[in-house]
């Protein structure tokens, strides 16, 4: 049995313990679920903003005040989503074996937040190993392993053209500036390509090179 894969990504502040998430989001087999902190901006907004960029795909957008907000949010979406469902979590770089972000980050914030840890029964499996060690990224001479270069490559597909951002620190300035549009169409962006290169490492790659981990916890409280 093959699991269905859920790619997800996350924006924050920073890199700093005490920097916050910003935005969440999910590449799921019907669309895109995005979380973010939005300010004044409502949802409706902010999906016809994305859905004029993104016309084929499905964009459903929640929008909140804070970051406990947020994590409480994408909670309980992973509480209804997940849960007894033959599902896979992977992210682009999100925990590997020395390292990774979006986890690792989240595992923080949730601890600082004194929140429970939402990816409980959840399997996941980071899609940038995968990639760099399973097939040739090496683009002029130089080994290539980031998101952007490894889809182009691979996928040659439009969802990079989505982004707005040519640099991914750029999230930062917008969250800071207010443009929460471009912001998630960022993320969604960036879901849609590592849902993309996750479906090229099915195609060729073997189940046990997925290496796939459990997501939860020793304790549960």
């Amino acid at each position: 049995m093959v699991l269905e894969q859920v790619a997800f990504d996350i924006e924050t502040t920073g890199f700093d313990v005490d920097d916050v998430v910003t935005t969440v989001g999910f590449a799921v087999p019907m669309g895109v679920q995005v979380f973010v902190q939005s300010g004044e901006q409502e949802a409706a907004q902010l999906e016809a903003a994305v859905e004029a960029e993104v016309p084929d795909t499905l964009v459903n957008v929640s929008t909140v005040a804070s970051e406990r907000e947020l994590l409480v949010a994408v909670s309980a979406f992973v509480t209804e989503r997940f849960r007894d469902s033959d599902t896979l979590l992977v992210a682009y770089n999100g925990e590997k074996w020395k390292g990774g972000f979006d986890i690792p980050f989240l595992r923080t914030r949730y601890a600082q937040l004194g929140l429970d840890w939402p990816f409980e029964d959840v399997p996941y499996a980071d899609v940038m190993p995968l990639i760099t060690d399973r097939f040739n990224t090496t683009v002029d001479g130089e080994e290539c392993g980031g998101l952007v270069t490894t889809y182009d490559v691979l996928c040659d597909g439009s969802y990079g053209e989505l982004d707005p951002f040519d640099d991914s620190a750029e999230a930062v300035t917008a969250f800071e500036d207010g443009r929460v549009d471009a912001l998630v169409l960022h993320n969604v962006s960036d879901v849609l390509r590592t849902r993309a290169l996750g479906r090229v490492a099915e195609r060729y790659c073997s189940k046990s090179d997925f290496n796939v981990k459990s997501l939860t916890p020793t304790r549960s409280i």
